[in-house]
């Protein structure tokens, strides 16, 4: 599977030793996440580091290390479909814009995310969580 994960499901990875960070770390799957949307995770940096009580340099570390797991998606891959993913999600939340053009640009992907701006499109599958945790049960 080729999942596309938005910033809510890498920010829980970074937050919690949870389910997410668990799918992401022992799963076979492939994940990926746009390049323009890493200035998102930044952002958040000093919620991070509130919520988790981890030092900055353990942050990154963490950082890192689910980069092992998740491959992140040049720009240049997403430019041909920005377009049709600005039709898409625009209109929406333009902030998701990238997770589209991500999914357009990935061949047979879905994107994972419990944000329910996704639910308001119905060109590019999204699943919730609780199906990706069905979908790896059957695994």
């Amino acid at each position: 599977m080729r999942i596309i994960i938005d910033v809510n499901v890498f920010l829980s990875a970074l937050i919690k030793d949870s389910t997410t960070r668990e799918i992401l770390v022992k799963s076979e799957h492939n994940f990926y996440f746009p390049e323009i949307s890493l200035q998102k995770i930044e952002k958040y940096k000093t919620l991070i580091i509130e919520k988790t009580g981890l030092a900055e340099i353990e942050i990154i570390s963490l950082f890192n290390s689910l980069l092992n797991y998740i491959k992140i998606v040049p720009d240049k891959e997403l430019v041909s479909n920005w377009r049709e993913a600005k039709m898409i999600m625009g209109d929406i939340d333009e902030e998701d814009v990238p997770f589209i053009a991500c999914a357009l640009s990935i061949e047979d992907s879905f994107i994972w995310s419990d944000d329910k701006h996704f639910e308001k499109q119905a060109q590019i599958l999204t699943l919730k969580t609780k199906d990706i945790l069905e979908l790896l049960k059957d695994d």
